[in-house]
């Protein structure tokens, strides 16, 4: 392996780091209504799970109220089932065609809790962020010790690992502060 494939391996997977944090950030419920929070339920139909995305469209027709609009009525009362066993909090209820999911107004004690789980989650994302230096800085440093490459190459190889882990964690530290402000709407 050389520096440039660590470095790009690295840059890769940092990067894939970011995308979770920020799909996970994304399913943080923040009272308004958002088709991004069903994004992680599975639905038993017919046997296999499926992702309800691939069962169901979604609508907004106001800020407080979801849609879901199955594309077979017999999936209804399996879409119901899995929404009550999630962990949203949200009760559906069903007129035979759709399920409307409303959102009720957060108290200030959930959205202290919201702001806690936001940040745990960034931090995870960070964490993980710093996993990849750190392996990539091994991979480097074990290059340089098998005098494949020089010191000066192992320097400046650093720096710009360092400048690829300062990049993604501004931009995960980008995504928590328009989480924070979005939980901080009433």
């Amino acid at each position: 392996m050389t520096v440039e494939e660590a470095l790009k391996d690295a840059d890769q997977k940092m990067h894939a780091a970011v995308s979770v944090a920020q799909e996970e950030l994304a399913s943080l419920r923040t009272g308004r209504a958002n088709p991004k929070l069903l994004d992680r339920l599975n639905i038993e139909y017919y046997g296999t799970h499926v992702p309800l995305n691939q069962l169901a469209s979604f609508s907004v027709p106001e800020p407080r109220l979801l849609l879901v609009q199955p594309f077979d009525r017999t999936a209804l009362a399996a879409i119901e089932k899995a929404i009550l066993a999630s962990d949203l909090g949200l009760t559906p209820s069903n007129d035979g065609n759709v399920i409307r999911l409303a959102f009720p107004p957060l108290t200030e004690e959930r959205h202290r809790d919201l702001i806690k789980l936001a940040h745990q989650r960034a931090e995870e994302g960070r964490v993980a962020v710093r996993n990849v230096r750190r392996h990539a800085k091994e991979t480097i440093e074990r290059l340089e010790r098998e005098h494949t490459i020089s010191e000066d190459d192992l320097r400046r190889s650093e720096k710009e690992l360092q400048r690829l882990t300062d990049q993604c964690v501004v931009e995960i530290d980008g995504i928590l502060g328009h989480k924070e402000k979005e939980l901080m709407e009433v």
